[in-house]
């Protein structure tokens, strides 16, 4: 996997969401969460796992070049979820750009922000 394939991106993407004021977390989705119940034996350094797979989605563009980067997050509470969400958005976006450019690679990047729920 090259430094500007999805892997690398998911690392960034997830990170960059993380390091947010007011993001408790990532939120894997429920396919992920059964796959890992049916085989809670799988290693983490088994060939294909990715560390955010299940948090982080990141897809090559449909209709042309570029990336689309899916975010869910669990927020905490005592600030706006609309506040936190478009603060990750912008955070993911402005990480993903600057690592595809300092892999010379120059294309569209756009991210939606999914909040699945509010930690007590």
């Amino acid at each position: 996997m090259t430094a500007t394939g999805t892997t690398a991106l998911l690392g960034v993407a997830a990170e960059a969401a993380l390091a947010v004021p007011g993001v408790a977390g990532l939120q894997p989705r429920l396919a992920h969460r059964l796959a890992a119940a049916a085989a809670p034996t799988r290693a983490s350094t088994s060939p294909g796992w990715a560390p955010f797979e299940a948090d982080v989605r990141a897809d090559r563009a449909p209709d042309g070049p570029g990336w689309h980067i899916e975010v869910r997050c669990v927020l905490t509470g005592g600030r706006r979820a609309l506040d936190i969400a478009r603060n990750v958005h912008d955070r993911v976006a402005a990480a993903v750009i600057a690592h595809l450019a300092t892999h010379g690679v120059a294309e569209p990047v756009t991210v939606s922000v999914t909040v699945t729920g509010v930690a007590a």
